[in-house]
């Protein structure tokens, strides 16, 4: 940092800001375990095209419903296990799981493959979704929410198949077929809407399980923002959106209109941002921000987990709902008066983005590193990176955070891991890019602050622009929460 740039960070902090918190209404994480969609991933689908018996071994290494229930990282993210209780649990997670773990959790769930294909289904506008007509009545006609499902003969399934469309498995046995959207334009084979209606459908069973619990009607949503990583288009315009309007649709926010946010991982922590100011300004009461799980990024690191006898880790979407609105006495809030930004000048080094992304934001507010009770950064999983030579991405970010401390003389050198474990905790979210940026730990905060656990919380993201071969560029974004006590 230079003296010119230091100096005019120093003048900024000089005044008082007035504090503009915006109300956390409810929070609702969700888990779809779909097992048999890994073979659509990037890597599986590129790797078993290129050596089929990939796809021999992946099978075999998949888990059922009741294993991915009783992981310990998804009953956390789910909030049935505080993050801080994770560490102290016996590993390997996948081996020691949870007895009587239940799908349902203190704010989220895990919805079963079965019932994502019925909810795939029901919400295709399009007929591109058909579903074989004994498997329907056997299983899925329970499960169907809104439209009925397209349903085939299996010898039609099967023709469908033999002509372009994806097939769907449950388990060994052909249920469905994803058809083409246009035979001409490659935004719209199967896979690419596979990828998107997932992500639609994901994100808007959050959303709905979010209003219930809060009892609020879906018409009292003024705005929708969507933060998923798909990018929803046709030839002509590849990224254009809206899912957020699609998935405000779909829940039945017949107020409500909406728009799409991205940055990468970061983008759910700018959704928030964006979203908050929407209340602050008086433009929107009541805000949604919402996130499906990617189909692209499931089985990303499978090669590693089948060479170390593993079960395939990566076989669930990840999606959450925030609902936001004007700020209560006592309530759980964000502060936007301690938004920061990873701006273009600042350089992708981890201690920049300590700086700009922690001790900026806290400058702000005449507080400092160390008056930080929890933060909440990457938080991935570290069963799932460690052994593909990932390693331990949230344990790396809270040591950077504790070097820095060292740097500005907070802390002692000695001190460092005692800083990580008090203000850290382990990464438990799936490799879904935007869900485990932070965001993730959001719900844990919120009851945090609500019991008195802690005063305060700093959620703190990143986003790797430079994947997009536009620029070599990484991005950030973070933001205080604290309990409104004013």
């Amino acid at each position: 940092m230079g003296k010119r740039d230091e100096a005019r960070s120093v003048s900024e902090f000089k005044h008082n800001v007035t504090p503009t918190r915006v109300g956390i209404e409810g929070v609702f994480y969700s888990l779809t375990h779909v097992p048999d969609l890994v073979r659509y991933g990037s890597k599986p689908l590129r790797e078993i095209r290129a050596n089929p018996a990939l796809g021999e071994q992946l099978a075999k290494r998949l888990r059922d419903f009741d294993a991915a229930t009783g992981y310990a990282p998804h009953q956390v993210y789910i909030g049935n296990i505080a993050p801080e209780k994770l560490g102290d649990l016996p590993k390997p997670w996948y081996e020691r799981l949870i007895e009587g773990a239940s799908p349902a959790g203190r704010f989220g769930d895990l919805v079963d493959r079965d019932e994502f294909y019925a909810r795939l289904a029901g919400a295709d506008q399009f007929d591109l979704v058909a579903l074989e007509e004994n498997w329907c009545r056997e299983r899925a006609a329970r499960h169907t929410i809104g439209r009925a499902p397209k349903r085939r003969p299996l010898a039609e399934i099967r023709a469908l198949c033999e002509k372009g469309a994806l097939p769907l498995y449950s388990g060994e046995r052909l249920i469905g077929a994803f058809e083409s959207g246009h035979e001409e334009d490659a935004n719209l084979t199967p896979e690419v809407l596979l990828e998107n209606l997932s992500a639609k459908v994901s994100a808007a069973h959050a959303l709905r399980a979010a209003l219930h619990r809060l009892g609020v009607d879906p018409g009292k949503i003024d705005y929708v923002i969507s933060c998923s990583e798909e990018a929803v288009g046709d030839r002509y315009n590849r990224g254009g959106g809206n899912l957020a309007k699609a998935i405000a649709e779909d829940v039945g926010c017949v107020n409500a209109s909406g728009s799409d946010v991205k940055a990468f991982c970061a983008g759910p922590m700018y959704a928030m941002v964006h979203g908050a100011s929407l209340i602050q300004s008086g433009v929107a009461g009541t805000v949604a921000v919402v996130a499906g799980g990617s189909l692209a990024k499931l089985g990303m690191k499978f090669e590693s987990h089948l060479k170390n006898n593993m079960p395939v880790l990566e076989d669930v979407f990840g999606s959450f709902a925030v609902i936001l609105g004007l700020a209560k006495p006592n309530q759980p809030c964000m502060r936007l008066d301690s938004a920061a930004f990873h701006p273009v000048g600042a350089g992708a080094s981890p201690q920049a983005m300590a700086e700009y992304l922690a001790e900026r934001s806290l400058a702000k507010m005449r507080m400092t590193l160390t008056d930080v009770d929890r933060y909440g950064v990457e938080l991935h999983n570290p069963e799932i990176t460690v052994p593909s030579g990932s390693g331990d991405v949230p344990r790396t970010n809270y040591l950077t955070l504790a070097a820095l401390a060292v740097m500005r003389g907070l802390i002692a050198k000695n001190q460092m891991q005692d800083f990580v474990r008090a203000r850290g905790m382990v990464g438990y979210a799936p490799t879904q890019g935007h869900i485990p940026s932070a965001i993730v730990y959001l719900g844990h905060a919120v009851e945090a602050l609500k019991s008195g656990a802690i005063r305060n919380a700093l959620l703190i993201a990143k986003g790797s622009l430079f994947l997009g071969r536009m620029t070599q560029l990484s991005d950030g974004c973070s933001f205080l929460l604290d309990r409104n006590e004013s």
